[in-house]
């Protein structure tokens, strides 16, 4: 089934030739319709996998790096000094797109583009921005953009700039915060060593480096990983090579053991079939590791790994033994199993017997970790004995298999299974599939843990899995998904200082339930968070699910850094491979008491947001009951709607103070209250607490307009709504209001500048909240680009 699948699929993500089996088209088949059904995991698309690998693999190379060769990382040093000597080459084109350059002639610009004396009036002069919600042209704007989109892309690329240009970037974090082409930039630092000192440092980092996805289905990311490794490789032994010729061409006298390393990596490369083979194969064996509850997943995984190796074969005769990572990529439970000695050491504490057998298996550990690593080194010995191999693996598979019996008796103790009784072991033994971590990557895991941590955990409501295994000793079991236990698993596996990324939905960062995941990261580990909407665009396909980009690393004390976030992003699909090199980061908020970590990308957000918070909340004027209550519509996409009557059961009712009802329904109908909320919520439920937290000031109560307002706006909505019959399959017919909100948008408008007066909010930002979202939230007299968001429908 799995191959019928393929063949159906080969319109869909074209095979490169006739010839060849794909190995992305493997991992996408195998992802659509096997994994994503069982455990809920999303064939994840290649610019999210690049991304999040880009910005933890390379900056855990550069940290490493940096500890061997710290003279170079000076804040005036040779590695810093390459962003200002040349500021644009760090920009990702898309930034750079009508300033600098030209996406379309693929150019650079002889000198800066300026702006249209239309579009540049209005950049210090709200009152002259006419014409910003309209397309931008191809010259000056990405596909979909607008002039208010280019405009802040194009203020954003100016005030980083500035930054490079003042040698004020001096931290690999930086890069990720300022979003620049962190891959360049890494190339370039290896090619422009001025000693060997630093590619030594890089290549010792590079085939350390432990990647891990513990989730990995069939290996989206860990071929990402082998992506962004894979071209640092090159750069050290084309550096490599550099040096060598340099020392025999000169004329002074040298030592002849002089960079004896790097004549010995050359000729271990030289004894391949190609460069290429070899790095890959390096990357593959010594780099490159994965989990995953399915078996199926771990085979396609290995295939796939396996198909790219054998593309870089010309003929037959170049044909090596492949590498055999059965011990690299493995089938087991992420969540279930010791991650250290310590924790057995805990579950055996009433044992005292059974704790004399600790060292021995501490030594075990440690001896079949040397067999680990003798499997490895015999795969990157030419012309390798395959006799010795087999025996060296089935050694090394014998001595695993008995640790995890011993180990699993114990555990089996911790989920209140008696070893005794053979069925109920082996039946729990089958449903859990222990993996027990210091002991399948003992090496990795005795020198603190993985280096590097990725994937896109699966989200699923625990209760979903209780029949088939159970979770013990998570802190953030109680959050009800998996995804976050699968986060709160990635810290404990991941060494100090060292990097993660994940995918996860946004409630992550923005729902009361998750407030432990958020403690756990904000106190934990320093972390840039990018937040992605599902309409009108998506991440992944046919999933309908908002979702966050986590990038981070654990820290300690005084090393922990902000949070850093993103704006809440819509695209249309035309935007969407621009989408990552587009963002933009600045340091956000956690803010407990309301359950969420804000989506803010610029400091208008920021200053809005720190004017706002200055109030006291709604909450404080709700009554048990009211007279005259008003109803809140607890979802939409692109309003916020308020009225007077209850439609159905999506409209809840806020009963208050008699003074508050129509200025709070002014209010939270405001383009400043939908902004609010996608600052704090999940951007898809209206909830009680996303009401109560909207800060009032007290003067809006006795300010007479909002009373005229209000009634304004509601008669708008009704004069404007469409009322249809619709028949249901029993026969009965049910009444359906479709309210056009973006028709009355003139008077919210209208609302949100008396609002201003009140939250002492400024021109521009007052301009910023009426336009937020302007592109998605027009009326039907459309807005350029075929949507019609300006329809929002009640039953």
């Amino acid at each position: 089934a799995f191959f019928d699948a393929y063949q159906w699929h080969l319109d869909d993500r074209p095979l490169r030739n006739d010839n060849e089996i794909n190995p992305d088209v493997l991992g996408y088949i195998f992802e659509k319709y096997v994994n994503q059904k069982q455990m809920g995991a999303y064939y994840t698309k290649e610019d999210i996998t690049g991304y999040i690998s880009r910005n933890t693999v390379l900056p855990f190379l550069f940290d490493r790096a940096k500890k061997d060769c710290s003279i170079a990382f000076k804040p005036r040093g040779r590695v810093w000094r390459l962003l200002s000597d040349d500021p644009d080459r760090y920009f990702h084109e898309a930034v750079r797109h009508g300033v600098t350059y030209d996406i379309h002639t693929k150019d650079a610009l002889a000198e800066k583009r300026e702006l249209p004396p239309e579009i540049a009036a209005g950049v210090n002069d709200v009152a002259k921005r006419g014409g910003w919600n309209q397309p931008a042209p191809p010259a000056y704007g990405l596909p979909t953009e607008t002039w208010r989109e280019h405009v802040a892309r194009r203020q954003r690329y100016e005030e980083v700039r500035a930054k490079l240009a003042a040698g004020e970037v001096t931290s690999i974090n930086d890069l990720i915060t300022c979003n620049l082409d962190i891959e360049t930039f890494a190339q370039d630092v290896i090619a422009g060593s001025e000693g060997p000192e630093l590619v030594r440092a890089f290549w010792k980092a590079l085939r350390s480096v432990s990647v891990l996805d513990p989730t990995c289905g069939s290996g989206a990311f860990l071929f990402a990983a082998l992506n962004v490794l894979e071209p640092l490789y090159t750069a050290c032994l084309d550096a490599m090579r550099g040096f060598l010729d340099d020392l025999e061409n000169s004329q002074r006298k040298h030592r002849p053991e002089k960079l004896g390393d790097f004549r010995k990596v050359l000729g271990q490369v030289e004894e391949h079939a190609s460069e290429r083979y070899f790095i890959l194969k390096s990357i593959i064996i010594d780099n490159l590791y994965g989990v995953d509850i399915m078996e199926e997943a771990v085979e396609i995984c290995k295939l796939r790994l396996f198909l790219k190796l054998v593309a870089q074969l010309e003929r037959y005769d170049q044909i090596e033994p492949l590498p055999d990572i059965d011990f690299n990529v493995r089938a087991g439970n992420t969540l279930v199993g010791f991650t250290s000695l310590d924790e057995v050491k805990r579950t055996l504490s009433a044992d005292l017997v059974k704790q004399l057998s600790l060292p021995q298996i501490e030594e075990r550990a440690e001896i079949t970790d040397r067999a680990f690593r003798k499997f490895r080194e015999m795969q990157t010995e030419h012309g390798m004995d395959a006799g010795a191999f087999a025996v060296t693996k089935l050694e090394l598979r014998k001595r695993l298999d008995e640790l995890r019996d011993e180990l699993d008796e114990y555990l089996a103790g911790d989920y209140g299974v008696k070893v005794g009784n053979r069925k109920a072991y082996r039946q729990w033994r089958d449903s859990h599939q222990p993996f027990h971590w210091f002991v399948e990557f003992y090496g990795i895991m005795h020198r603190g843990g993985f280096d590097v941590v990725i994937g896109n955990p699966p989200y699923v409501e625990i209760p979903k899995i209780s029949g088939q295994y159970s979770l013990q000793k998570y802190e953030l079991v109680g959050t009800g998904n998996l995804y976050a236990v699968c986060l709160e698993r990635f810290l404990q596996i991941l060494g100090l200082n060292r990097r993660y990324g994940a995918i996860v939905p946004i409630s992550s960062v923005s729902t009361p339930r998750m407030l432990p995941l958020m403690r756990l990261l904000v106190n934990n580990a320093s972390t840039h968070i990018s937040s992605f909407a599902v309409r009108p665009a998506k991440l992944f396909s046919g999933v309908d699910m908002n979702l966050s980009i986590l990038i981070g690393r654990p820290t300690a004390g005084k090393d922990r850094e902000q949070i850093f976030t993103t704006d809440y992003r819509r695209w249309n699909e035309p935007f969407r491979e621009y989408l990552f090199n587009t963002m933009s980061y600045i340091a956000s908020t956690f803010y407990e008491p309301f359950a969420a970590i804000t989506k803010i990308s610029s400091e208008i957000d920021r200053t809005i947001l720190i004017k706002l918070m200055k109030y006291r909340s709604l909450a404080r004027l709700r009554m048990k009951e009211a007279q005259n209550p008003i109803y809140y519509h607890s979802g939409g996409r692109y309003f916020r709607k308020c009225i007077r009557t209850k439609l159905s059961n999506e409209y809840k009712e806020l009963a208050l103070r008699s003074e508050a009802a129509k200025p709070v329904l002014c209010l939270l109908s405001s383009s400043l209250y939908y902004w609010l909320w996608i600052v704090f919520s999940d951007c898809y439920h209206v909830t009680r607490s996303d009401v109560d937290m909207l800060p009032v000031p007290d003067s809006i109560m006795s300010d007479k307009r909002f009373h005229k307002l209000s009634d304004a706006l509601v008669d708008d909505l009704e004069r404007n709504a469409e009322i249809r019959i619709r028949r249901r399959a029993d026969g009965s017919q049910q009444r359906e209001v479709n309210y056009f909100v973006g028709r009355s948008k003139h008077l919210m408008d209208r609302i949100d500048h008396l609002l201003a007066e009140h939250y002492s909010l400024s021109e521009e930002e007052v301009h910023y909240l009426v336009n937020y979202d302007a592109k998605y939230r027009t009326t039907d007299a459309g807005d350029g680009y075929g949507q019609q968001p300006g329809r929002e429908k009640c039953l």
